[in-house]
C-alpha cells in the first residue's frame, strides 16, 4: 500500500479525500486478507488432490474411481431372477461398461 504525495499547502478538502482513499485502502486489504483466509482450506484441498494424482501417476483419477465403483456393482450385485444365462449377460455389460476405460487405459498405454 503506497501512501499518497500530498503537498505541504494542502487544503482541508484535499485532506480529507486522501484520508478516505486510505480508509477504502485498507478496507481492500482487509477484504482482500479475510478472503484469503475462507479460501485457504478449499486452496489446500485442491492442492492435496493434485499431489494425490501427481504422486501416484494417476491421470484420470474420477474416471478410475467410476470404473472401480462400476466393477464392484457388477461382481457383487445380484442378477435378474429367471433369466438362465445370467453370468454370460453380467459379463457382456461388464464389457460394454468398461470398454471405453480400457480403450482410454490402451491409448495412453501406447502414448508412453
Amino acid at each position: 500500500m503506497s501512501l499518497p504525495e500530498l503537498p505541504r499547502n494542502s487544503s482541508r478538502q484535499e485532506m480529507r479525500k486522501a484520508l478516505i482513499r486510505l480508509r477504502m485502502e485498507m478496507h481492500r486489504q482487509e477484504i482482500r486478507h479475510e478472503a484469503g483466509q475462507v479460501l485457504q482450506p478449499l486452496q489446500r484441498m485442491r492442492g492435496m488432490t493434485q499431489n494425490l494424482q501427481d504422486g501416484f501417476g494417476i491421470k484420470h483419477a474420477p474416471l478410475w474411481g467410476i470404473a472401480a465403483v462400476t466393477l464392484l456393482g457388477f461382481l457383487t450385485g445380484k442378477g435378474a431372477k429367471g433369466g438362465g444365462v445370467g453370468g454370460l449377460s453380467r459379463l457382456v455389460r461388464l464389457g460394454t461398461a468398461l470398454g471405453p476405460l480400457i480403450r482410454l487405459v490402451m491409448q495412453s498405454a501406447n502414448k508412453r
